[in-house]
């Protein structure tokens, strides 16, 4: 594991500089196919398995703990429907995030996912 991988995995990320291309170039298609339904969850943990890349590990512990809340809030009638918006709004935000290039939590769980799934 680079450098680079190290920084982001252990949080020294926030106040480090800007990452090398090679580190965004690969750990951002992974983010991205990350976001893509299970399958693409399914498809991107297995890409990353075997050449770790703490960048795309970011945005998979991010992704699963979105569509974790959504399969789990859909079964609630009403107020689930009206949380899974919530969580849509979340997952375009992580989305976003993830193509632009810098590490964002998603807004409230964001920390909560990255210490729950850090296994990941």
């Amino acid at each position: 594991m680079s450098e680079e991988n190290k920084n982001f995995e252990d949080g020294t990320y926030q106040n480090g500089p800007k990452y090398s291309n090679e580190v965004l170039k690969d750990g951002k298609t992974i983010a991205i196919i990350a976001h893509m339904t299970i399958i693409g969850w399914i498809i991107a943990f297995v890409m990353n398995h075997n050449a770790k890349n703490a960048y795309a590990s970011f945005y998979i512990r991010q992704s699963l703990g979105i569509m974790l809340g959504i399969l789990i809030f859909s079964f609630v009638p009403v107020i689930g429907w009206i949380v899974n918006v919530g969580f849509f709004i979340i997952w375009i935000i992580s989305l976003i995030g993830s193509l632009s290039g810098e590490l964002r939590h998603i807004p409230f769980l964001g920390n909560q996912f990255q210490e729950w799934f850090h296994s990941f």
